[in-house]
């Protein structure tokens, strides 16, 4: 078997981040009625979702999420493909972050944890400037 990254997640509402989360990974591998796992190979990964967070807590160390493909052409079709299961994705946008000139687009899921969705254009060797300009939308 090969590597893998499992992330778990405490949510505040099970049903609202297992719908949610259904229309960005698929169907769970596994659902009880309190815990829920998303297994998914493109991209690969193991997240399980269990209740326990609540909104007013503190935000926590937690940055964001991010699907990395290849093109720019894989990210405007996952936006499509995700927009037409009825997610809300932002608006798709070339920025400096993390060292690199990317194409991307954002979600939310149901708690406020953020998901890019992403291609590296260029590596770059300076760090971006402007305010706004990394990993938060």
């Amino acid at each position: 078997m090969a590597s893998a990254v499992h992330v778990s997640l405490n949510v505040s509402d099970l049903e609202k981040a297992v719908e949610f989360y259904r229309a960005l990974f698929g169907e769970p591998r596994k659902r009880k009625s309190d815990y829920a796992k998303f297994v998914s190979a493109d991209p690969e990964i193991h997240l399980a979702l269990q209740p326990g967070r609540t909104k007013a807590g503190p935000e926590g160390a937690l940055s964001h999420f991010g699907i990395r493909v290849e093109t720019t052409e894989e990210v405007r079709r996952r936006r499509r493909d995700l927009e037409a299961r009825g997610l809300v994705c932002e608006e798709e946008e070339r920025r400096e972050c993390c060292y690199a000139l990317q194409e991307k687009f954002w979600l939310t899921d149901p708690d406020g944890n953020r998901w890019e969705v992403y291609t590296v254009l260029e590596d770059m060797e300076e760090k971006a400037t402007s305010a706004g300009a990394c990993c938060a939308p």
